[in-house]
């Protein structure tokens, strides 16, 4: 008896180390394969990993890429590579991870600039974060948002008196290719107050990422901004991870209850990334090739930004919307116009005539305006677009001399402010122009209107005044 129990003693000796041996062990990880390579969409079997879990494959030579899931079908696995791959043979393993894309974040990414992973592009070596940030954000209540009621200054004098914007509104600047988004962002983005700037650089050309740190934000703008870089040579899923993690890293400083500015450029390019992974992967076209998810992700982008919960901070967001052909119904500037807080649409022929910023003011709106400005303002705001509106109508009659004084008095008002309307309306470069300067300039045009034209945009044959 003696013995049997020294030997029983021993086996749960040896059971135990052994599992503690199990428990402490790195989980067993099942690995597939490659199956197939059409453009950048990879095929994988023999492994299970959910969609947005990173895996690993490794090539032959020992090369490891790294791709995400995006789609699945039957036992086939669809991922994407987060950067350029080569080298990669048929029955190269596929490791999944078990991880999905989080970015370290901390105060020493201000100054910085990185890519749609959070890696460094400035050479200034690693970046060391305290937490993780998601890619993915978390939902806000929308009860819970506090309400837009504070103006907030962008510098330029045709938005901040006409199209007024207010803390925590998302505004897209929409326009054709070459007429100025870029250069109006940059205006926006010296003359902004905000404690945190978040620049997303998605889609667009390279070198125009150095030149927008050294030209536009400057070594003093830099201390207080964060760039993210996802240029047009980066892979879909890279462009796409760029403007997620440039809106996390701006929520991420709004729960701190800073005043956050978060500039995109583009809204677009982020769409077409997302219709170059759809249709890679099998998902039909809808409206003009775009696929259905690219109506989906943009407003789950879009809703992100804006004011938190009472008490926090706020996210005020400007986004260009590329409207290709300069057509305004392009299914993405139409979806994104609906999604967002207002437009500030840029016109091919006022800057073809040297009209800067080149801003169509009858086609451009601050949908939070009316509850942010005095309704004096909004009053004068209404005349001078009234005016400006009545002379464009008459501008080819006046043009080819049909036009005569004296048998229109809106249009004799309109041809005798034209003038100052233009003045207004543009604006240098490197000149900036405060909230107060711009509405009092307003008020200055708006009262030299004659007395049969009042000032409250209101015709005198109004049925409020016969009233």
């Amino acid at each position: 008896m003696p013995a049997q129990t020294e030997r029983s003693q021993q086996w749960c000796a040896e059971l135990a180390r052994f599992q503690a041996s199990a428990e402490n062990s790195a989980p067993i990880v099942v690995e597939g394969k490659l199956t197939r390579m059409v453009g950048m969409t990879l095929e994988a079997i023999g492994c299970l990993a959910p969609v947005g879990a990173v895996c690993e494959i490794i090539a032959p030579n020992g090369n490891i890429a790294k791709a995400e899931v995006v789609g699945f079908s039957g036992e086939r696995l669809f991922l994407m590579p987060t950067e350029e791959i080569r080298g990669l043979v048929p029955d190269s393993r596929v490791i999944p991870t078990g991880e999905v894309y989080n970015v370290p974040v901390s105060d020493a990414i201000l100054g910085r600039v990185i890519d749609g992973a959070g890696r460094p592009l400035d050479g200034k070596g690693p970046i060391e974060g305290d937490e993780c940030i998601s890619l993915n954000g978390e939902f806000i209540n929308p009860m819970q948002r506090k309400p837009i009621h504070e103006p907030l200054d962008v510098g330029v004098r045709a938005i901040n008196a006409l199209l007024t914007v207010g803390r925590g509104q998302r505004m897209g600047l929409f326009a054709g290719s070459g007429v100025g988004k870029s250069v109006l962002l940059g205006m926006m983005t010296r003359f902004t107050t905000a404690d945190i700037i978040v620049v997303g650089m998605i889609g667009e050309r390279g070198r125009e990422v150095k030149e927008f740190i050294e030209k536009t934000l400057g070594v003093e703008g830099m201390r207080r901004a964060v760039v993210v870089a996802a240029p047009a040579d980066n892979t879909p899923l890279m462009r796409i991870h760029g403007a997620m993690l440039a809106t996390s890293i701006a929520e991420h400083y709004r729960d701190k209850g800073k005043n956050v500015l978060l500039l995109m450029d583009s809204l677009t390019r982020y769409a077409q990334a997302q219709r170059e992974i759809a249709l890679a992967i099998g998902e039909p076209p809808a409206t003009k090739g775009y696929p259905p998810s690219v109506f989906a992700r943009l407003p789950q982008l879009v809703e992100r930004a804006g004011n938190g919960d009472h008490g926090g901070g706020s996210i005020t967001a400007f986004y260009t919307v590329l409207a290709e052909g300069d057509d305004q119904n392009d299914p993405i500037a139409d979806a994104s116009r609906a999604i967002l807080d207002g437009h500030v649409v840029l016109s091919r022929d006022l800057a073809d005539a040297g009209h800067y910023p080149a801003i169509d003011i009858e086609k451009s709106i601050s949908r939070a305006m009316t509850e942010i400005v005095t309704p004096e303002q909004q009053g004068q705001a209404n005349t001078f677009k009234k005016f400006y509106s009545t002379y464009e109508k008459s501008r080819d009659l006046i043009a080819v001399g049909a036009y005569s004084p004296g048998h229109d008095a809106r249009l004799d008002t309109a041809v005798e402010l034209h003038p100052r309307l233009v003045e207004f309306l543009q604006q240098g470069m490197n000149e900036a122009v405060d909230l107060d300067r711009s509405c009092a300039t307003l008020e200055e045009i708006v009262n030299a209107v004659p007395q049969q034209e009042p000032a409250n945009g209101m015709s005198q044959h109004s049925p409020v005044q016969q009233s």
